[in-house]
């Protein structure tokens, strides 16, 4: 398979993802994407929800194990079917929901990593509900899943300037446990392989501290005891990386022009800035991964079901990367 697919979970039935999608099929932008798309999800559903919403598109069916022999066009939704009998087009969240959603990830995983995909792209899902406490997102979900565990780096990419938070979602009173030198160099030789392989590009990286000004009147703070060190052996592997930078200024005009990356020590130090600034001008790459797995940044968005506002620029702007990424 020369033109491999990109595999999309449709996630969450109880979100706004089928409007997100129907708006990126319809638009011309899709027509004229050269790579086939497949979703994965349930065709009751995406009818009901369509049809909901006064939206038409038509489906051609795919069975999840001929993949391979398959002729794919995106003239037509090509979706592989997961039923789940919901009779309402937006039921809330149940056991059902979670074991579809499960079932979803199950088939796009094993698509994966038979090598028959080019990327996986996953719709939102309530962590909460999914998880139940076992793991702390998708990304260490997929990295469990497939073998990968604590090789998983989240960026958050955006053309301009992309973050990386050390710790992903943690309690903040757990953060300062979980950082450790090796972690943070761990990630930046990550991150700076996937600039120089796929975006053919060296970054420039800033790395954030984790203490307010980067101070702290305690002997063996972590800026000294742990972030320092991995700074200096970043350097040491000719890696371009500056800091501890105070977070509270890294992100005005002038300091964020200057870097590619900025690694932070926890989620909300670094993707509530970035998102400040682009809005959901974003994705969410995991790297670490056997294959390339993007998450358009946006949640669920329950109060939004249905009303036909939600912004699809989160999920075209995944599509676009991984057009640019092909044709790197």
């Amino acid at each position: 398979m020369n033109n491999k697919p990109i595999i999309i979970v449709s996630g969450e039935p109880y979100s706004i993802f089928s409007e997100i999608f129907y708006k990126v099929f319809k638009s011309s932008f899709y027509k004229k994407y050269k790579r086939p798309i497949i979703l994965i999800g349930s065709k009751n559903i995406i009818e009901m929800q369509m049809k909901k919403m006064n939206y038409s598109c038509k489906i051609n069916l795919i069975k999840k194990n001929e993949i391979k022999n398959v002729k794919l066009s995106n003239k037509k939704i090509n979706l592989i079917n997961v039923k789940l009998n919901f009779k309402k087009p937006f039921n809330k969240i149940t056991n059902k929901s979670s074991k579809y959603i499960q079932e979803c990830f199950d088939i796009a995983i094993n698509i994966m990593k038979k090598k028959l995909g080019f990327a996986l792209i996953n719709g939102p899902i309530s962590k909460k509900h999914f998880f139940h406490g076992k793991y702390n997102g998708i990304t260490e979900y997929l990295a469990y899943k497939t073998f990968k565990k604590n090789s998983e780096v989240m960026l958050i990419y955006n053309k301009l300037l992309s973050v990386c938070p050390i710790t992903t979602h943690i309690p903040l009173k757990d953060v300062s446990k979980k950082i450790s030198s090796n972690e943070i160099l761990k990630k930046i030789i990550t991150i700076n392989k996937f600039y120089k392989t796929n975006l053919k590009k060296i970054p420039k990286f800033a790395v954030t501290g984790l203490n307010p000004h980067c101070e702290s009147n305690f002997k063996n703070n972590e800026e000294d005891k742990i972030i320092k060190p991995a700074i200096k052996q970043a350097r040491k592997k000719n890696l371009k990386v500056k800091g501890p930078f105070p977070a509270d200024t890294l992100f005005t005009k002038n300091n964020k022009k200057k870097f590619d990356v900025v690694i932070g020590m926890y989620h909300d130090q670094v993707i509530t800035p970035l998102k400040t600034l682009y809005n959901f001008n974003a994705i969410n790459i995991t790297l670490g991964l056997p294959f390339i797995r993007i998450s358009p940044d946006h949640g669920t968005n329950n109060q939004m079901l249905g009303k036909k506002k939600s912004d699809p620029t989160s999920l075209k702007d995944a599509l676009f990367f991984l057009k640019k990424l092909n044709e790197n």
